[in-house]
Order: structure tokens, then sequence, then C-alpha cells
């Protein structure tokens, strides 16, 4: 049974009772970003149970070296860490005498976290019995602020319930901290320098191998009854890595003693010297004091919400799973900086490594599209063309490709592949065309082709030429084929031909050499400059062409349906109803040889297809090919059910559609994959938006022109949701009675609703 603790609410995400067993997936979920770093819900006081200690800083990585039984040539030589960065939010606590633990304490009563979503804090609060009798009540906050994103702010208040009590914080910053996934047990940060000055202290250390320098800073201040104390640290204990002060008082029957401690961290990406910004960023955070700084935080998350939510009438749990998703999209990643992306787990785990795959392109890009400026998403096509010499290079050091062919990788952080699985590094090949299709969707949503002859078609050449050379001629067939791949279900490996595979890569070619005609035409300066930069030539494109027009695509002619792969209809086809639960999920029960004979499917793959080319195949041939996959589909990857939301609403199922969206939704909030104690599945939360705007709202681009064909579900009474097309912000109202169209402006939009054109102005229904 999936976790059911999570208390439905609107706008926070709740739980209520201490539960040991439930603290590493709240450290998950309430997990809080600001897009520059990150922290995982840790109590700031020590905690001697189970726990994940996360803090992370966006765009800091350690290079793991590699550790595998079997070296083989071209594997990476490292697999990128996503750091656990120096922890600057602890608090030790003591209560005469006694140090606050909620593992030891005798009792722990009316415990409440909160993250409130709206205005973008964490609050926790609860009751508890010491071991030498003390009863206190606890309430903590914490934030980290979008205006300043290099500072995080904690509010910690202790009120004795029972009697007096001496109170002594000792905040603390500590670079001495080591990942939980660590391949061989090493220590990712040197300690540099240890400062301190009055109430505030400084610990600069920098990662090995890549050289980050991060300054990790705290200023504390300590209150009594709301009132400040100007008390002094008592104590101050410094090591080669932490700095910790001792500040004691206090505290009457009903009294509250508060230490505010600000604390973040200065890097090395976006400065020359880390201590002298920190020392900036403090007096900065300090003059505007706690309540201006909490009082912005509201106020840039009100301006978020305003164009990114979407809200749903009559269903609390969809209702607050869709802003949980769009909430940690939004901390994750904000378009600021384009040398950074968006990891898998964010700021809330360390699983996988790396900050960017091809979920970026294939589901991020459209939920930045419509819910922001459109630089953002250019922003993320540009990360990728920055690090084209590296997929040039990575290709033909690790493959042997040659000519300026392009693999991008399947993980990476500064455009080196730095992933270990050879399955996924070297077979999983059809990340290239999600980086290809997120150029042309680019494009086709935002209406700015310039980014195409500036940038794109350097990138889409190199990937039709190593599809060209990917490629290989069969004899018998007469056509191309595509051998040894992992298409999209990854419970596939080394297999011949993946219809998803060979389609995209099909459809790269007949792009790229669409793109190059045009820009040769509408262009030429850019033309003659890529020409000769990439050393292209008519020859060339032809023998692309060869491939693109002569490629093969398994089918079953008998089925109606497009196969996998090469011999899929020989596995012994037992559908996933038939599966007994006990089993479930496989990848955590069964052997890995058992799960590559099965037919199980992880994912969309013949579907993805369906789903970036959906004007490609008729209606007729969507329901054949969704109705055979999705009976061996078992959804086993985050990324799956939010597909499925879109085809089954697009197929009229839509209890079926309903049901596949609260489970991508609610992925990590009820955690279906039992796992969300590692990390929320942040990437997959931009297809869970998809699943409303592009599912239920049925929300295309076609012939330059937007679309829509509104659906609801029957345990909804309303929806609505806002996009940026083309500068132009459109809201969308659809409920049981009528759908209503307004465009914010004079400017009206002309809008395709169910097939008829309407001119959507101030407000239209349709």
């Amino acid at each position: 049974m999936n976790q059911d603790y999570i208390q439905p609410d609107n706008w926070s995400i709740i739980e209520e009772g201490f539960d040991a067993e439930r603290v590493k997936s709240s450290e998950s979920l309430f997990s809080i970003g600001n897009g520059a770093m990150g922290q995982r819900a840790n109590f700031e006081e020590k905690y001697t149970g189970e726990t994940f200690q996360g803090s992370y800083i966006a765009g800091i990585y350690y290079p793991d070296k590699t550790k595998v039984g079997w070296w083989k040539n071209g594997y990476p030589k490292y697999f990128a860490k996503v750091l656990n960065a120096p922890n600057w939010i602890g608090i030790d606590v003591e209560i005469n005498e006694e140090k606050l633990d909620l593992n030891t304490c005798v009792k722990v009563n009316h415990f409440r976290r909160e993250l409130n979503m709206k205005e973008g804090w964490y609050n926790r609060s609860f009751e508890a019995t010491l071991q030498n009798g003390t009863e206190i009540a606890v309430n903590v906050r914490r934030f980290l602020s979008l205006n300043l994103d290099e500072v995080g702010v904690i509010k910690y208040a202790i009120t004795p319930l029972n009697k007096d009590a001496k109170i002594i914080f000792k905040p603390y910053i500590d670079a001495g901290v080591t990942n939980e996934d660590a391949n061989w047990d090493e220590k990712f940060w040197e300690p540099l320098e240890v400062k301190k000055s009055g109430n505030e202290a400084f610990v600069t250390a920098q990662t090995f191998k890549t050289h980050f320098k991060v300054t990790t800073f705290m200023h504390n201040s300590i209150f009594s009854n709301g009132e400040i104390s100007h008390i002094s640290a008592s104590s101050t204990d410094t090591t080669a890595e932490k700095a910790q002060y001792t500040y004691g008082t206090i505290a009457g029957k009903g009294k509250t003693a508060t230490i505010q401690k600000i604390g973040g961290y200065t890097v090395s990406l976006n400065h020359s010297n880390t201590q002298i910004a920190a020392e900036k960023v403090i007096k900065e955070a300090l003059n505007k004091g706690y309540d201006q700084l909490l009082a912005e935080q509201i106020e840039a998350w009100a301006k978020i919400w305003e164009m990114s939510d979407i809200t749903i009438d009559g269903d609390v749990k969809a209702q607050q799973g869709i802003r949980f998703n769009i909430f940690q999209l939004n901390q994750t990643y904000l378009g600021k900086d384009s040398r950074l992306n968006i990891g898998p787990k964010g700021f809330t785990g360390e699983k996988y490594g790396g900050s960017t795959y091809w979920d970026t392109e294939a589901y991020c890009i459209p939920f930045y599209m419509a819910t922001k400026d459109q630089q953002v998403a250019r922003n993320l096509l540009t990360y990728r063309y920055n690090q084209l010499d590296k997929a040039i290079e990575n290709a033909q050091n690790n493959l042997g490709f040659k000519d300026g062919a392009a693999l991008y990788p399947m993980v990476t952080m500064n455009g080196e592949e730095c992933h270990n699985e050879w399955e996924i590094t070297h077979e999983e090949i059809h990340r290239n065309g999600a980086i290809a299709f997120a150029i042309f969707n680019y494009n086709r949503y935002t209406g700015d082709y310039s980014y195409i002859p500036e940038k794109g078609l350097e990138v889409l050449i190199a990937i039709a030429r190593f599809w060209h050379q990917r490629a290989t001629f069969s004899e018998p067939k007469k056509q191309y084929v595509i051998l040894g791949v992992t298409g999209p279900n990854e419970y596939e490996n080394n297999i011949n031909n993946n219809f998803y595979t060979n389609y995209i890569a099909k459809w790269c070619i007949d792009y790229a050499a669409t793109q190059i005609e045009k820009v040769k035409n509408e262009y030429n300066s850019d033309f003659c400059r890529i020409i000769e930069k990439t050393n292209l030539s008519e020859l060339e494109i032809s023998k692309w062409k060869k491939v693109a027009d002569t490629m093969y695509f398994p089918k079953s002619e008998k089925l109606g349906v497009y196969l996998q792969q090469d011999g899929f209809l020989d596995k012994e086809l037992v559908p996933v109803k038939e599966l007994d639960k006990a089993q479930r999920p496989i990848n955590q029960k069964w052997s890995w040889d058992r799960v590559l004979r099965s037919p199980y499917i992880k994912q969309a793959d013949v579907l993805q297809c369906f789903y970036f080319f959906e004007d490609h195949f008729s209606k007729e041939e969507l329901q054949r090919n969704f109705e055979f996959y999705e009976a061996f589909t078992v959804h086993e990857s985050s990324l799956s059910p939010c597909v499925h939301s879109i085809q089954a609403a697009a197929l009229d199922k839509m209890d079926m559609a309903y049901q596949f969206y609260l489970r991508t939704s609610r992925l990590d909030l009820d955690d279906y994959n039992k796992e969300v104690e590692e990390g929320c599945h942040i990437t997959s939360m931009a297809g869970t938006w998809m699943s409303i705007v592009e599912g239920f709202g049925g929300m295309r681009v076609k012939n330059d022109e937007l679309h829509f064909a509104p659906k609801i579900p029957k345990e909804w009474k309303a929806y609505s949701f806002k996009i940026n097309f083309r500068n132009q912000i459109l809201k969308v109202n659809v409920s049981h009675s009528g759908n209503q169209f307004t465009v914010d402006g004079d400017q009206d939009l002309t809008i395709v609703v169910n097939g008829e054109k309407v001119i959507a102005g101030h407000s239209v229904m349709a």
C-alpha cells in the first residue's frame, strides 16, 4: 500500500504526528529550494534516528571515480555526484543540560510540519517531554530567499511549558559532510579557512578535483519574548572544517527564547572572493531583517503563482498534487542562469547524479516555455549548445564516431558523459532525438526562429551526423537498421530496432535537412558561417537522407501495432493485471534477468513516439498501440504516468486519464514507487503539468495556432490554467458547463477550440 500520511490541503503539504519511520520520506517531501541552492527538511537540532542529511548548491559537483566490476572501453571515467554541501542549518540545543533529540525524548506531542507552497516557507512545531522532565514547545520556520538567493533564514523558538529552563543554542556551520552515495567513501570537500567575527562565522572549503570554492556562512541573533537580546556567544569552537557558537539564556515558564540564523553559501561560480561576498550578503540580509525577508519571499512566490498556478475545484488531493509539482519545479530552476539545468532529484536528494538528463528536453521545456518568459526555455537550449563540443568528443572518444557527429551524454554536469551503466550510457541513444525535438518544439511554440540559425542548426547537424553513422544497412531487409540500443523502456537492454529510436533518428535527419535549406535561403550569412565551421556538403546531406528514407520500423500487421523492438512478440505476453501485486514493483522484487525477459514496460516507449509525433499518426493507430502497450506497462518510471494520462484523455478514456493524473501528481506525496526517501522526482513533475494542460486541456500548437480540446474529469467541478503563448497571456477555465478563454491586454488571440476558430479577447466562451 502507498503511504497516506500527508494531510489534504489546497496550498500546503502537512504532516501531523511524529513517526520515526517517516522522517526520511518527509525530509524529501518538505525540501525547500530557490534555484541556486536547496535543503532537505532535516532537523536543525541533533537527531540520532535515521536521517538523510542533504544540502545542495546548484552547479557544484564532484567527479566520483567510476566503480564497476568489469571495465569496458568507453566507460566514463567518473560518475558526477550532486554534492552534499556544507551544513548551514545546524543548531544544537540543550534544555536544562539535556540535548534536545526527538529520537530520545520521553514524549513528542502535536508534531506538525507544513510546507506552505503559496508563500514559500517550511514550518515545524511540536511539544516534547525531555528525560529530565522539562516540557517544551518548539516552533521553527525556515525559508530560502528567492530575492537573495544565497541566503537561507531560520527562526527557531523554544517555550518552556512546565518550568523555567536554561536554554543553550549552539548554531554551527560544518564542511565535514559526506555523500549518502559515495562510490569510494572519499571526502569531497577540502577545508581551506575558518573565520569568525562577532556573531558571524565563515567556513571556506573547496571540492577536490573540480576545485569549486564555497564559503558557508552564518549570522546569529538571540531574542527573548520577541525582543532582541544582545547576548554574545559564551564560547566559540572551531576546527579545520567547522565553526560553532554557544549562546545561553534563561526562559521562564511560558516565555519564549528564539534564535534567528541567517546562513547560506557564496560560490566561486559567481564570485572571485567568496569570503567578501559572504560578508556583503549577510549585511544585505541584516539590513532587510527577518520580517522584510519573509514579506519579500511571500511577494516573490505570489508573482510565480500568478502565472504558473493551476486551480482545480472539487478535488483537494488533485489540487494539492499539481501545486506540489509546480512548486518543486520552481524551487529547482528559475531560468536565471544558462549554466544550470534541472536535475532529476533537484535539491531533494542525490540519487542518479548529474544535473541534466533528456528529461529536460522531453518534459521540462514545455512547462518553462508556457509559464515563464521564452528566454528561460532558450537558456535551456543554449545550455546544450554550449556543450556541443563535449558531445562531439563523447561520440568520437568513447564510440569511435567521426566528422563532427555528436552523442549528447545521458547524464552530465559539464557536457561530459558521467553515467556508468553501459546499457544506459551507450545504448540509450534516443536522448539525442529529444534534444533535437526540443529545438523544434521551442520554435513551434514561441515562434522564435532566430535560435536555429544562431545556435541550433549546429546541434541539429551534429545529431544528424550521429544517426547517419549509427545506422547500419541490412542486406536482407534492404533497409537501414539501428542495433544494440536501449529505448525509453529501460527494462529492455541491447535490443535491435527500437521503434521509437529508429523513428526519431529518421525525424532528426529530415528536420535537420529542412532547417539547413531554410537557413540557406533566409539566413545566408549564418548559413555560410555554419557550413565553414562544420564542413558540411550536399553530398553528406544526401547520404543522411538515404538513411532516413529507408529506415526500418518493426511492425505487426496482424495486430496493427508498431513493435517496441524486433522480437517483442516472442515474449510471454502476460498483461500486468495478471501479475501478483506482491511482485510489484518488479525492479525491487525480480532479478534483472527476469525483468529483461519479461514483456513489462517501465515507461512509455512506442507511446513516447506517439506523444512527440501525434500528428504523424491517426487516432485509430494511437488507440491500437495505446491499448496494446498500456496493458504491459508497470509505470515504474516517474516519467510514465503523464504520457499515458495525456493519451488516455485524447482517446476519451477519462477515468484512466484521471487515475494516471493522480499517479503522476501524487507520485511522491503518496510514494507510489516506495523510494521517495531518496528524493523527489523533479523532472517528471513537468509531466504532471502537461497532463492537465495538454491532456485534459488538449492544448496543441498546429500551424502557428493554439488548439484546445478541453475535457474535464467527472471528479472535478472546474479547473483553470494560464499559458504565455508568444508573449500573450491566455487564461483557460474549463467546467462542466463550458469553457472560457481570457486574454490579458487589448490584443486578441486566434485559437482553435474543438476544431473551430475562436477569437479570444477579454473573455470568450467556447
